[in-house]
């Protein structure tokens, strides 16, 4: 089984698999992904809803994170910027891409770009991960 494949295995019945996030590629160096623009993962006015976005990039930065992780440390957010560039409406297909700008000792950095399916940028997202440490280490 592929990393994408292992990855959709992992998070069935968690948030990423209730937004319907689909992993495409999955490596220490990048993760993507893509999320279709449902009607309840939307505003009023038919766009992709910020929290959605933000909970999609979230996902892609940590999992990103994972790959990068020793045996057995875990990681969490700490820190989480957001742009929100343009929208995504309703029946549409986005693209999210993470990727680590910093792989520390005690967090990693990823940056990550939600893109249409014209390639235009809907969010630019910069999260800190922290680093947590295995148990009795």
């Amino acid at each position: 089984m592929n990393l994408s494949a292992a990855m959709q295995e992992k998070v069935k019945g968690l948030l990423p698999d209730l937004l319907g996030i689909e992993f495409t590629e999955v490596t220490p160096e990048k993760t993507v992904a893509r999320l279709t623009v449902r009607k309840d993962l939307c505003t009023i006015g038919d766009n992709l809803h910020g929290g959605a976005i933000m909970a999609f990039a979230d996902t892609l930065g940590a999992v990103g994170t994972v790959l990068n992780l020793k045996p057995g440390q875990s990681t969490t957010t700490i820190e989480s910027k957001t742009n929100f560039i343009g929208g995504a409406p309703l029946g549409s297909r986005v693209t999210g891409e993470a990727v680590p700008v910093h792989k520390g000792r005690t967090t990693v950095v990823c940056q990550t770009t939600i893109r249409s399916e014209a390639g235009k940028l809907v969010a630019l997202v910069t999260q800190t991960q922290l680093v947590i440490a295995a148990k009795g280490v």
